[in-house]
Parts: structure tokens; sequence; C-alpha cells
């Protein structure tokens, strides 16, 4: 995998209303920006981005870090600074791994501060069983 480290270098969280305000409609929304590539050398390249998690009028949480990235960092580093784009796999790679790395650390800083995790958390239901049926007979063929 071409993500060698991913490291966080800032985090900020914070409530904008009161415990006993609750909103009537809730729109919890996810961000990755990525801010700067920088070449390190011909195979290595860091990557600055920032994850936001924003919670309506309720709250919002940022992260900033770095990713290592190892790969043709020239060609890379290049694009960006012409461009400010990067090929779609790498991308995706990036942001799937700021992602892994963010995303439960939310879901921690939410708890703390009240807010309602940025994922959804499974539902569990009980439900009676339905009668059970008796399995249609079919010919056996040999």
């Amino acid at each position: 995998m071409p993500v060698k480290n991913v490291e966080l270098q800032s985090i900020e969280a914070r409530r904008f209303s009161r415990l006993d305000e609750k909103p009537q409609q809730l729109r919890i929304d996810h961000n990755s920006t990525i801010r700067s590539i920088t070449e390190v050398n011909d195979k290595e390249a860091n990557i600055e981005f920032t994850y936001t998690s924003t919670f309506g009028a309720l709250g919002m949480i940022r992260m900033e870090g770095k990713i290592t990235y190892d790969g043709d960092a020239p060609a890379i580093s290049r694009e960006w600074a012409i461009t400010h784009k990067m090929p779609d796999a790498i991308a995706s790679e990036i942001h799937t791994a700021v992602m892994h790395i963010c995303v439960p650390e939310a879901v921690f800083l939410s708890r703390e501060l009240r807010l309602p995790p940025p994922i959804p958390l499974p539902q569990v239901s009980f439900q009676k069983p339905q009668d059970q049926q008796k399995p249609k007979s079919s010919p056996e063929v040999a």
C-alpha cells in the first residue's frame, strides 16, 4: 500500500449549542481536503490534509494532518502544482486513508461533546419469528 504513514497534527472540536437545545433536523457532513503535496525524494511525498465533520448548527470537528505517500513523488507533486489534482486512483487511496484515521477519532470526540456520532450506528431490532413454513417438496432427480 502506497500510504506509509498518517500523522494527525491538530484536532479542533466544538459544540455550538447548549445540551438542552435540539435542532429539528440534523445533517452530518464529512469532507477531506488535500492542502498541499510536497516531494520529499523520488519515492516519497508528504501530503497535508484537513478532515472536517460538520453537525449543522450543533457543532464541528476538524483535524489536520500529514500522509507520507510512497510512489512516483515527482509526478504527483508536479501535477498537483499545476492542476491541484491527483490521479483518481491515488486520490481514492489518500482520501480513504484520511477517512479511516479520522472518522473513528471523530466518533470518540463526538461522544465527549455529546454530539451525534458522525456515522450511522447499527440498529438492533427483535422481530417475532414468522410462522414456520414447510419447505415445498419437489421431485428428486438423480
